[in-house]
């Protein structure tokens, strides 16, 4: 069967492999198609479509992941098919990064007033790319001895109500959503059953509510779902007449259980999604 895989990070965000890397081991595993949708840059993205034309047997799809505000918690919005070069999209990125940059700030501070040896410093160093984020923390964290592993350090210091955490600005589902629109992209809904409470009312009721505000498509294929939960997410993408979509959320070594294309080895995505969903594109935005 050709595989797909529409969800993945690069050393342009908080993965561990440059774009050119995904590539290559995207031709190893065979892969058909592939997606890059770093958080809140699209910086990897010239290095990744540059580099795909030595890979003719991969389609490759320029993306982006996008945090969203929603009440008390955020929710992930995937860009496919995006144009990286467009205005209104790069102006919603880059104060997004403004945000990530400012709560890292925080995030430092609240670390060493609890005596962790910690810098922005040594945290924008380690990611390189335009959006450090936590896992760098993590990252450095663990290689210090303060955690054994990059789980351990969220679930202990700086997930959500932990000693670390600091919240940031985020834009509302709308703005993310217009602005994937007028870069051409679509806007799925990425990993829509990872959510606490994520039950079918819970979501259909989200579901029904970013459809509004235009929402294109949902992941139905992710790593963490279980057969009846993809089917349910696969029920609902037919109720709102939503396209699909799917991937593994790839990290490299900072998600060590998760490989690419078949994330914990029980990720199968066909070919056909990725053909579906590039007709569903050419619909929405090709006359």
């Amino acid at each position: 069967m050709m595989l797909i895989d529409l969800h993945t990070h690069s050393t342009a965000s908080d993965g561990t492999l440059s774009p050119a890397e995904l590539l290559s081991l995207a031709q190893e595993k065979g892969l058909s198609a592939l997606a890059l949708t770093d958080h809140d840059t699209s910086s990897g993205l010239d290095e990744f479509l540059r580099e795909s034309k030595k890979y003719p047997g991969i389609k490759v799809v320029p993306g982006v992941e996008v945090s969203v505000k929603h009440h008390h918690f955020s929710i992930h919005v995937v860009g496919l098919f995006i144009d990286h070069s467009s205005e209104p999209l790069e102006k919603m990125l880059c104060e997004i990064r403004k945000g990530r940059n400012a709560r890292n700030d925080l995030i430092a501070l609240k670390l060493q007033k609890q005596d962790y040896d910690i810098t922005i410093e040594e945290v924008n160093a380690l990611a390189g790319g335009e959006c450090p984020g936590r896992p760098h923390f993590a990252s450095i964290l663990v290689k210090k001895g303060y955690f054994s592993t990059m789980q351990e350090a969220f679930d202990k210091c700086l997930k959500r109500g932990r000693s670390g955490y600091c919240k940031r600005e985020l834009p509302m589902p709308s703005e993310a959503i217009d602005a994937i629109h007028s870069a051409g992209g679509l806007a799925i809904w990425a990993h829509p059953m990872s959510y606490a409470d994520a039950d079918r009312k819970t979501i259909n009721k989200l579901l029904k509510f970013l459809v509004s505000k235009g929402l294109d498509g949902l992941e139905a294929y992710y790593p963490l779902f279980s057969p009846e939960q993809s089917k349910c997410l696969l029920e609902l993408a037919g109720k709102y007449s939503l396209a699909v979509s799917g991937g593994s959320d790839f990290h490299g070594v900072n998600m060590k259980n998760i490989e690419l294309g078949t994330g914990d080895g029980n990720l199968a995505i066909p070919f056909s999604v990725y053909e579906t969903l590039k007709e569903f594109h050419g619909n929405k935005f090709i006359s």
